[in-house]
Formats: structure tokens, sequence, C-alpha cells
């Protein structure tokens, strides 16, 4: 058990029978009647966040977490397979537990899988991935960094927005948290 003394960034907690994730706290000790913490708290199932404020002392379990590095091998139907790479065990995660990164997915992608009592939650995608474009508008004679974006589709299929000057076949680097065009690779 831990109490709102014991909050931090990032810690994990249970609270109405759901883990939740502490993204922001403030201690708060008012002139008059008893201090009190307010948080902004991240559910780790449906990354949804909420405001919340306690009494301070309130207890709390504290949930832990586990993280593994693991290997996307394939999906099938509205499941993704994942393997570990210590054991070689396979995986099959539910869609909506990977949130809306999966469209950035290819085979052997190294994710790193969250799990809380043997139970996965979610995957982690490495913050900057690299694709190749496949479709997009033809670029014009003159296009420049600073003229403007188009849409492009990339090899796993999600559509982001690139410059005027990215053409079919170009490689990418991508920010998979924001969706966003960092630059062209070489």
């Amino acid at each position: 058990m831990i109490d709102t003394s014991d909050f931090r960034n990032g810690l994990s907690i249970i609270f109405d029978g759901d883990l939740y994730s502490i993204v922001e706290f403030q201690h708060v000790k008012p002139g008059k009647g008893g201090a009190f913490v307010r948080t902004k708290l991240k559910n780790l199932r449906t990354q949804s966040t909420l405001e919340r404020t306690f009494r301070a002392g309130e207890k709390f379990d504290q949930a832990i977490l586990d993280r593994k590095k693991m290997n996307f091998l394939y999906h099938q139907d509205d499941e993704y397979v994942f393997m570990d790479m210590e054991s070689f065990d396979q995986v099959a995660v539910p869609a909506a537990s990977l949130g809306t990164g999966v469209k950035y997915l290819k085979d052997g992608t190294e994710v790193e899988v969250v799990s809380h009592n043997e139970r996965i939650i979610s995957a982690e995608l490495p913050m900057f991935m690299e694709f190749e474009i496949v479709e997009t508008d033809p670029g014009l004679r003159g296009d420049t960094a600073s003229g403007g974006s188009k849409p492009a589709t990339v090899e796993t299929g999600a559509v982001i927005s690139v410059p005027l000057f990215v053409n079919v076949g170009d490689r990418v680097k991508v920010d998979t948290r924001s969706d966003s065009y960092l630059e062209r690779v070489k």
C-alpha cells in the first residue's frame, strides 16, 4: 500500500478497480482545512486521462508492471502476435490493447510489452521509426522544404503528412507518438 505522499510521475496505482499511471500531481496545503493532492491520471487500458483530487494520506495499491522486449511477428484477425526474445514464446495481443500505434507495426519491429499480473496491457512502439513511402502525389519542380505538405502512405498503410518534395520510394523517419514526419533518410 502507498499513500498520496508517495506519489511520483509515472507511478502506477490501482484506483476504482483499474490501472492508472500518475501523469501529474500537486500537493496542496490550504490555509484552512486539510491538505489534498490534485492529480492527473492516465488509464493504462483505455489511454484516457482524468483529473482527481485526493485527501492527503489516502491509501492505494501500487500496480507492479512488468516490461519485456518482444518482436512483432504477424497479425491474424483482431490479434497481433509477438515473440519473447528470451524464451521464444509467442503471445497474441488483442488490437484494442495496442492503441493507435498498431498502424506502424511491421514484421520484426521490437516493442516493449507492458503487463500486469501476467495480463498484457499495452505494447509501446519505438518513438521513431523509418518507413518507405509507397503512395503520394508526385513532387513538382520548385517544391521546397518550407512549401507545405501532402498526405503520404507508408509501407504499413499508415497515412502521414509529408513535405511536398517527398516522393514514392523515399525513406522517411516518423515520430510514432505524434504521427509526424521528421526527416528524409538516405
